[in-house]
């Protein structure tokens, strides 16, 4: 396909409309060119998007109007067509709005498109690849997919400016170098032929891994304008569209090479992104995901805070299993409360196992939040309080400061506590059951077990050491325990749950954040506790505590502070608990105190995958100025 020439000029009409908002989040996301001739559109937007007029061109015909499954492509939703002309081997898809624009486009070689091309490794944002599978249209791209994408598909545009430089930038993600002599870019203008990589200046061959290639762009670079990155063979590697401004002085992937397009005010030809704009760049191509969503103005007395703590990654953490896509989830600063006019400290968060449409969540100034979705986010439930509901200790006093929260057999929410907020230099490690039925916009305690004389280390007199005891917990059933063979550490035998009458049908986990260990308890009817005894997790400190019965494993979460990262635990033959396989964030997500996090049950799986949801303390997002500054929950996906 070297040497291409594009005929059909694609002129503005007068009549047609203006181009619509978000359509440079519309990308081409599946073809198939055997029969069918099937096209399929993804949205990686937050808003729906009209494709009322487009029209779509190949490499041998002028633009035609098609017939979509539907006029209107919601939020991270499908729409399908048959071309009107047929598409063949060596051939390419264009598509544009009514008033001309290029949208997106994708070419292949002989044979690649049959039986189907699909965007592998994200919707919307993965490398193209032939599946092998049958096709998935008007659903996500995952059967079919091989495992692991070529190493030229690793290489990805990292930062496009159009303000008289017009430089591209491009970055290996992979690791090993990747050679680029005989690659093509081309802009959005249908009447420019691709140009070659090697006689752009500065010239390049090859790009090392982790490394960046960058080269003035020969044909130029305009508002409203696109770059598409081709292979030797002339398929496409990657691209990125961009509205008005959008790359002045630059678009940029934050995270470097990996996230979603925002408009930066610094650039960074050459060298690591410095992700320093205000978001809403372009659309495009992401090897590992785009971060959608966000928007809407800090409101007064929002004030969010940058992260503390950050610490390396565990050695042997794996990358995110699950979708590398992620949502922002939440309406701009949400959780601003009487004690908490900032908006910030949301923390614990648990899926209620026996209605798993809501979301649970604490907030460290104590106060509870019950969320359900509406249009895409989680916003509090106004039928239980649209503000969020008060908790205080036993008798009606005082502040819990509420880290951690989870959901008993009994179906009451059990809250972990560090200290009390009106006297926080002591610390106050107890658990607090409340009954979420109970009426009023004040919930007190039905039960409170408090376990502050464990942890003397925590009693100096300092409100920064207080304020690192139970960080989390998780209700774990007894039925899992006693199934996968846990010796109790008191009787050193099997452990057997009728040896502890009034605890219930499960002991809770609570996580310290002081040195990251779990400490396991039967919380006893009469107000009495037993302990078992401290489990260690591998990790510095632990954020969020959490059982998943769709893996059958406990999970310990810590945030920046270890690398962002979800270890997940299991009982061993000899019958402890012990750490079995640790996950990182999906990459694309801000590294941030992420304290709070969450798997929905197995029962909401949709095509292998179910919600995965975070919450950050500091409402910090990407940093002042970004879109997601002043959200709080991010949604993303893991595996069934």
């Amino acid at each position: 396909m070297s040497g291409i020439v594009v005929t059909g000029i694609v002129a503005a009409q007068p009549a047609a409309a203006a181009d619509p908002a978000g359509y440079q989040n519309v990308r081409i996301n599946e073809v198939t060119s055997s029969n069918s001739d099937t096209v399929e559109l993804y949205n990686t937007g937050s808003t729906a998007v009209s494709i009322s007029g487009w029209k779509m061109s190949d490499d041998s015909f002028s633009p035609q109007s098609f017939s979509p499954s539907s006029g209107t492509i919601p939020a991270g939703g499908f729409v399908t067509f048959n071309s009107p002309k047929g598409l063949g081997d060596s051939d390419k898809l264009v598509i544009y709005t009514a008033d001309g624009t290029v949208v997106d486009r994708v070419e292949w070689a002989t044979g690649a498109a049959k039986p189907a091309m699909a965007r592998c490794g994200g919707d919307g944002t993965g490398a193209w690849v032939t599946t092998t599978a049958a096709t998935t249209f008007g659903a996500a791209n995952a059967p079919g997919c091989p495992s692991s994408t070529p190493a030229a598909s690793r290489v990805r545009i990292n930062e496009v400016t159009s303000n008289g430089s017009d430089t591209v930038e491009l970055y290996n993600g992979g690791t090993s170098a990747v050679s680029i002599g005989s690659w093509k870019y081309v802009d959005g203008d249908t009447t420019h032929s691709p140009v070659s990589v090697s006689s752009s200046s500065p010239s390049a061959t090859s790009i090392p891994a982790g490394g960046y290639v960058t080269f003035d762009s020969l044909l130029g670079l305009g508002d409203n304008d696109s770059v598409f990155l081709l292979d030797g063979n002339g398929n496409t590697v990657d691209s990125v569209t961009w509205a008005t401004n959008g790359a002045k002085p630059s678009d940029e992937r934050c995270a470097n090479g990996t996230g979603w397009f925002q408009t930066s005010t610094t650039a960074t030809p050459g060298s690591a992104n410095s992700c320093s704009g205000s978001g809403g760049g372009g659309g495009g191509g992401g090897q590992t995901g785009h971060l959608l969503g966000g928007g809407g103005a800090l409101t007064s007395g929002c004030t969010p805070e940058a992260p503390s703590g950050t610490g390396s990654t565990p050695a042997g953490t794996l990358a995110w299993p699950g979708g590398l896509d992620v949502t922002i989830a939440d309406n701009v600063c949400a959780f601003t409360t009487s004690t908490g006019p900032e908006g910030r400290d949301l923390s614990g968060l648990a899926f209620d196992p026996a209605n798993p449409s809501v979301l649970w969540a604490a907030k460290n100034k104590n106060w509870l939040f019950k969320l359900v979705k509406s249009n895409g986010k989680w916003i509090p439930d106004p039928s239980w309080s649209a503000t969020g509901k008060q908790i205080r200790f036993a008798g009606g006093s005082g502040q819990p400061d509420s880290e951690g929260l989870t959901v008993g057999a009994n179906g009451h929410l059990y809250v972990t506590s560090e200290r009390d907020n009106t006297d926080n230099t002591v610390p106050k490690d107890t658990i607090m059951e409340f009954d979420p039925a109970a009426a009023g916009s004040t919930l007190t305690p039905i039960h409170q077990w408090d376990m502050t004389s464990q942890f003397p280390q925590l009693n100096t007199g300092s409100k920064d050491e207080a304020n690192l005891g139970f960080e989390g917990v998780g209700y774990v059933p007894d039925s899992w325990l006693t199934a996968n063979g846990w010796v109790d550490p008191l009787t050193h035998a099997a452990y057997n749950p009728a040896n502890y009458p009034l605890h219930g049908s499960g002991l809770f986990f609570a996580g310290l954040e002081w040195d990251g260990t779990l400490h396991v308890y039967g919380l006893n009817s009469d107000g009495t506790f037993t302990t078992f005894g401290t489990i260690a997790t591998g990790k510095v400190s632990v954020m969020d505590v959490t059982f998943d019965a769709g893996t059958q494993r406990l999970v310990a979460t810590c945030d920046n502070t270890c690398g962002e990262t979800h270890t997940f635990m299991k009982v061993d033959a000899a019958g402890a608990i012990v750490p079995d396989v640790t996950y990182t964030n999906p990459a694309v997500m801000p590294i941030d105190n992420l304290e709070g996090f969450a798997i929905a049950p197995t029962s909401t799986c949709v095509n292998g995958s179910r919600e995965a949801v975070w919450s950050d303390d500091g409402i910090y997002g990407f940093g002042s100025g970004t879109s997601s500054s002043g959200h709080a929950l991010y949604s993303g996906t893991f595996p069934c």
